[in-house]
């Protein structure tokens, strides 16, 4: 599978723009600030239908447009598909695959799977919670449709019952029956989703430690432990025995939105403990786990995005990468780099065909 082309019309930065792609490597190269981690973003917008780095659809709207517009032609299985998503102000997002729109977008999630290396992943392990959570739902929604309708079901409960416990607390009353309405399958979903999440983890976890051992060269050993109030036998008595500190607290204190993934090396905290080259190898590690998963259950390799990474990684593992490009375990790769010479030299053993493209700032690709 692979993106033969891509049109952008007010995305961010684009006004119009259209690009062809190889089926192997592409290196977009240009100045910071010119659009290159923009155009991935692009790329992970049509395969996700959502940006990777704005979580309001209307942020990647050009700021003197009322509307945006992503069109492209994924080669999947030698046919063709044509996906265009478009954003109008005020407007719920349309997403469309042959012009005919999907009736849920979710049908979309996984069909042109994508993963993302970027300088900024590392944040996996210095924030919060909500960062480990999103990154491992990213993974399954685009591995599992039933996990993603689970998940978007639970959100929508879960607002639902957080705005009626807002209620209560105002009118100091609260109305069991009606509370219960959206407690009951609030916590039947969360049961169903951290059985979800616990299967993944025992499937993810020894793929990821497989990879930072190369990574690594066996230096030290990692391990990712999955926490969830749910794992108790008594979550739904425990749930219900909440509610007034849910009331109190004008919000659902318990569940798996309060899920996290605890990340160690040599059994401590790689947040703490963890130098920055072993942070760094250890979400190198985490991505190539999603790729490896996904590709092994979708049985086609995802589209690799690697923004601005050349900065972040040592030669060790640069050669390690470049080898693994050869060695065919990608399929379609983008690179973004400020620095055009220096991603010449890095690909020039490169046995994969490499089509380079030179962002200015009218956003038109220049091959060199």
């Amino acid at each position: 599978m692979f993106l033969e082309k891509i049109s952008l019309s007010n995305f961010k930065n684009y006004e119009e723009a259209t690009y062809t792609f190889s089926p192997q490597v592409n290196c977009i190269v240009g100045e910071n600030g010119s659009g290159k981690t923009n155009l991935l973003d692009a790329i992970y917008f049509l395969a996700l239908s959502k940006s990777s780095i704005h979580h309001q659809d209307a942020l990647n709207i050009n700021h003197e447009s009322e509307f945006m517009l992503i069109d492209g032609i994924f080669n999947k299985k030698d046919r063709t598909n044509q996906i265009t998503c478009s954003i109008q102000r005020g407007q719920r997002k349309i997403l469309m695959h042959e012009k005919k729109p999907y009736e849920r977008i979710s049908e979309h999630i996984g069909q042109f799977p994508v993963v993302l290396i970027a300088p900024d992943d590392t944040e996996l392990i210095k924030e919060g919670s909500e960062d480990r959570r999103r990154f491992f739902d990213g993974v399954l929604a685009q591995m599992d449709n039933e996990y993603l309708n689970d998940y978007q079901q639970y959100n929508r409960i879960l607002e639902q019952r957080n705005s009626l416990l807002k209620i209560f607390a105002d009118r100091n009353f609260i109305d069991q029956d009606l509370l219960d309405t959206y407690s009951d399958p609030l916590v039947k979903l969360a049961l169903r989703i951290y059985k979800q999440r616990r299967s993944f983890v025992d499937t993810f976890l020894p793929i990821f430690k497989k990879h930072y051992l190369v990574i690594s060269e066996g230096r030290e050993e990692v391990e990712i432990i999955y926490e969830s109030e749910v794992a108790s036998g008594e979550f739904p008595q425990e749930f219900r025995l909440n509610r007034q500190t849910d009331v109190r607290a004008q919000r659902t204190t318990k569940g798996i939105h309060k899920d996290d993934y605890v990340f160690e090396i040599d059994s401590y905290p790689i947040k703490k403990f963890g130098s920055q080259g072993q942070q760094k190898s250890f979400v190198m590690a985490l991505r190539l786990a999603q790729f490896e998963m996904i590709e092994t259950l979708k049985e086609t390799k995802p589209i690799l995005l690697l923004d601005d990474i050349f900065d972040k990684l040592d030669d060790r593992r640069i050669n390690s990468l470049i080898e693994s490009i050869n060695n065919n375990t990608f399929g379609q790769v983008f690179i973004t780099d400020a620095r055009p010479e220096r991603t010449q030299k890095i690909l020039e053993d490169v046995k994969a065909e490499v089509k380079y493209f030179t962002i200015n700032h009218k956003h038109k690709p220049v091959d060199f």
